[in-house]
């Protein structure tokens, strides 16, 4: 979450950037972005550096060689100079971070994602002067960030934060069902899901990469020694060493087969390769595709997927891949079919769907529910409140775990009533907060009774025939039990006594008031 001191700092930014003739948002947003790569692209080599030194592994530089094209080097120079050098020099070489020797040998498709994405990636930041400007602001937003985590915040999605911020300034988040996971509600769901080493792993409307580095760093949770491993601000364990994983070949499968994503937005799949490799997934596999066109065809391949599609698209429907069984063109139930379709038979999924999804009443939205329950295991409904995407949408959400294949016997169910944020538009961090609590009743989830089970709680089981018998209706409300408190009142006739007491007296004070006047 970004604070308000950051906020402001971004939106000078902006104003910066509009001002400069660069007023297009996303146009705006990409070459931020670029800047934001370059700086932290700068700070993450050093860091790597210093943790291959404390691991002693071998660590070469990103900038070996070539020590004029860190951020720390060039920011020194003079406006013209500055602009000149970024333009002609730092930005192709970025642009070319993962290409090898051989590089002008190989085809186009068997490059590297983030080579073949940027390769038609442009700076046009068109002014010394907003460059200089725009180098100073976000120097001052590490500052800011740097003294946030010593407080004890930690912030491992910059460049997701600010996407998420310029949405919201164009006010366009939303509108087509895109806009930012909160970290902690991935964490919670990777926690759920619990990726792990060896799992190939898929986002299909991946963004910004969120998910896909939420499963990095749960599955580097798990293989992190106990003393590195500290309990963060929203009550999770985390630990990104990593230091159990000794063996080269762990970390070649970790980085380079592991994570795969697609995006049908050309510039979110470069801000996205950008991100994964800050966080040291220089290989991680995130492509230009739409997901739901006749062009994929992923079937049957993955271990785990977390996603949180979009609600509010619809698709041409001359365009939907065959494979793709429910009738309808609503991309919020398409994508359920897809993710279903892309799971391997005992492959987990950790999706956000839009409450409809759970009780709508058109054929389509029915058919999308018997396959979670009939051709799947679906283990768990985790009814969030709505204030969880605020400010950028209010739309009541849930997370829904299943595993394909299998067969469902009992779903449990959790009445999610805090994340630990205000449910605001300002989103405040409060005490209240069930995202633990529910990572813990998941693990002995199974060992609650499935009958007399007390529904009022705030987790149950409810068997899998009693929501075939309710029409495969999956929505919370349908199961969980309301709690009336018993008001007690005093008898009429002790009522009216009292009032006729308070009458008495205002009477008395308005003719004590009377007479002071008179």
């Amino acid at each position: 979450m970004l604070t308000p001191e950051i906020k402001k700092k971004i939106d000078n930014l902006w104003d910066r950037f509009w001002s400069g003739g660069l007023s297009n948002p996303l146009t705006a947003m990409e070459q931020i972005s670029y800047l934001l790569f370059m700086k932290r692209l700068d700070e993450s080599d050093l860091k790597r550096k210093a943790d291959a030194e404390w691991l002693k592994q071998e660590y070469v530089s990103v900038f070996d060689g070539h020590e004029e094209y860190r951020w720390s080097w060039w920011k020194q120079l003079e406006a013209e100079e500055m602009l000149s050098h970024v333009q002609q020099k730092v930005f192709p070489y970025i642009k070319t971070l993962q290409d090898s020797k051989e590089a002008e040998d190989i085809p186009d498709e068997l490059k590297p994602p983030f080579t073949r994405h940027m390769k038609d990636a442009v700076f046009i930041i068109p002014k010394p002067s907003l460059l200089v400007e725009a180098v100073e602001i976000i120097d001052s937003i590490y500052a800011e960030l740097e003294k946030e985590r010593e407080e004890g915040q930690t912030f491992h999605d910059t460049q997701g934060d600010i996407y998420e911020y310029l949405l919201a300034e164009i006010a366009s988040a939303g509108k087509n069902g895109q806009f930012r996971t909160p970290r902690h509600i991935i964490q919670m769901m990777a926690a759920l899901v619990d990726p792990k080493l060896g799992d190939q792993v898929c986002d299909p409307a991946a963004g910004t990469g969120g998910f896909l580095l939420g499963a990095y760093q749960h599955i580097l949770t798990q293989h992190t020694s106990e003393e590195h491993i500290h309990t963060d601000e929203n009550g999770m364990k985390r630990g990104l060493v990593g230091d159990k994983l000794t063996d080269p070949r762990q970390w070649e499968v970790l980085r380079e087969k592991t994570f795969y994503g697609y995006d049908f937005d050309s510039t979110m799949v470069r801000i996205g390769l950008m991100n994964l490799m800050l966080h040291g997934l220089d290989r991680a596999h995130v492509d230009y595709q739409d997901t739901l066109s006749k062009q994929f065809n992923e079937d049957d391949r993955y271990d785990v997927v977390l996603a949180n599609p979009p609600f509010k698209g619809s698709i041409d429907k001359s365009d939907i891949n065959e494979g793709l069984s429910l009738k309808t063109t609503k991309t919020e139930l398409l994508f359920i079919n897809r993710i279903i379709n892309m799971l391997r038979i005992g492959g987990r999924a950790g999706v956000i769907v839009p409450d409809g999804v759970l009780f709508g009443s058109s054929n389509a939205h029915k058919a999308a529910r018997e396959m979670l329950l009939d051709q799947c295991e679906l283990q768990g409904v985790i009814s969030m409140p709505s204030g969880v995407f605020k400010p950028y949408a209010g739309v009541s959400t849930a997370v829904l775990i299943f595993v394909k294949g299998g067969k469902t016997e009992n779903v449990w169910y959790y009445d999610m009533q805090s994340d630990g944020y205000s449910l605001d538009d300002k989103r405040t961090r409060i005490k209240d907060n069930d995202i633990p609590d529910i990572i813990e009743k998941w693990k002995t989830k199974n060992q609650q009774p499935t009958t007399n089970n007390d529904r009022t709680a705030r987790s149950f089981l409810v068997p899998a025939d009693e929501i075939r018998e309710n029409n495969y209706d999956l929505s919370i409300n349908r199961y969980k039990e309301a709690v009336y408190e018993e008001v007690e009142y005093d008898p009429p006739k002790d009522i009216i006594k009292q009032l006729r007491k308070i009458e008495s007296e205002i009477s008395k004070e308005l003719d004590e008031l009377g007479e002071m006047l008179s």
